[in-house]
C-alpha cells in the first residue's frame, strides 16, 4: 500500500489510463517551484467528469511538466444538486465565501445582484480560481459551476418549479431550521443569501409569493452575509447533502506499477 498523492490538480483534459498530459502555466510553476517535484513523483488529477486519477511525472522542463496517467483512484460521484445564490460582497470576503462554499459541496455558485448589493462588479476569473484551489485542497473531484451574475428579480422569474429555494430571513419571520429541515427531502435545492442590508421590500414580496420558497431563521444574531451563507449551507448539507459519505482515505490506495 502506498500513501495517497498529496498534490492534486484540476485539469481540463480527458483522463484515461496511459494518457500523456503536459502541464504549463501556474500549475507547472506550482509543481516545479513550490512542490519541488521530481521525475517519478505521483500527483492526483481530476476534471469533473472522469473521477480522480494518479499520474506519474515523466519529464520536467523549464516551464512544463509531463505526466502519464497510471491508475484511477476514484470514480466520478456528482455532488448533491445544491446551489448557492449569493449577493456579491466586498473583495476578500467574497473569495473566502467561494472557497468555503466549494469545501461544503455547493454544485453551483450563482452571484445575485439585489437592490441593496454594494459590489457592482465581480471578478469571475478570480472567483473561479478560488473555487479550483479549494476543490484541489478539499478533495472534490469536480469544481462548482460559477454562473454569471444575475439580477434577483430575473432569477426569481426564471426559477425552476422543481427546485426548492431556502432563503435566509433576518426579519424573524423565517421557520426554525431545527424544526423544518428534518421534514424536507428535496432532490434539487438552493439557498439564497442577500446583501448586508438584506432584501428590499419589493424583493421580499417576490420571495414570499414563490410557491417553492421558504424563509428560514438563522437565530437571534445578525450575521454577516458570508457567515450566513456558510451557516445555512452547512445546515442544508447536513440534512439534504452528502455528509453521510465516508472520507475517501478510508479506502486503501494501491499505487499502479
Amino acid at each position: 500500500m502506498s500513501s495517497y498523492p498529496k498534490t492534486r490538480l484540476f485539469v481540463e483534459d480527458t483522463l484515461r489510463m496511459g494518457d500523456q498530459l503536459t502541464i504549463d502555466g501556474d500549475q507547472a510553476h506550482y509543481l516545479l517551484r513550490v512542490m519541488r517535484a521530481s521525475e517519478g513523483d505521483v500527483v492526483a488529477l481530476f476534471n469533473g467528469r472522469d473521477g480522480e486519477w494518479a499520474a506519474r511525472i515523466t519529464a520536467l522542463a523549464k516551464k512544463t511538466v509531463t505526466l502519464e496517467v497510471t491508475q484511477q483512484l476514484r470514480d466520478y460521484l456528482p455532488p448533491p444538486d445544491g446551489w448557492l445564490c449569493f449577493a456579491p460582497i466586498k473583495f476578500g470576503r467574497i473569495d473566502y465565501l467561494v472557497q468555503k462554499a466549494t469545501e461544503l459541496g455547493a454544485a453551483v455558485l450563482q452571484p445575485v445582484m439585489t437592490q441593496y448589493t454594494q459590489a457592482e462588479r465581480i471578478n469571475e476569473k478570480r472567483l473561479l480560481g478560488n473555487a479550483i484551489e479549494a476543490a484541489q485542497q478539499c478533495e472534490r473531484v469536480e469544481v462548482p459551476q460559477l454562473r454569471p451574475a444575475q439580477k434577483l428579480v430575473q432569477l426569481i422569474a426564471q426559477w425552476p418549479a422543481d427546485r426548492l429555494l431556502i432563503y435566509a430571513d433576518e426579519s424573524g419571520d423565517g421557520v426554525s431550521p431545527q424544526d423544518w429541515l428534518p421534514t424536507q427531502n428535496p432532490d434539487k435545492w438552493a439557498i439564497l443569501i442577500g446583501p448586508e442590508g438584506g432584501f428590499s421590500p419589493q424583493e421580499r414580496s417576490l420571495l414570499t409569493k414563490m410557491p417553492n420558497a421558504q424563509a428560514i431563521s438563522l437565530g437571534p444574531r445578525i450575521l454577516r452575509a458570508d457567515t450566513a451563507a456558510i451557516s445555512l449551507l452547512s445546515l442544508v448539507q447536513c440534512f439534504f447533502g452528502d455528509w453521510h459519505i465516508a472520507p475517501r482515505w478510508q479506502t486503501p490506495y494501491i499505487e499502479g506499477s
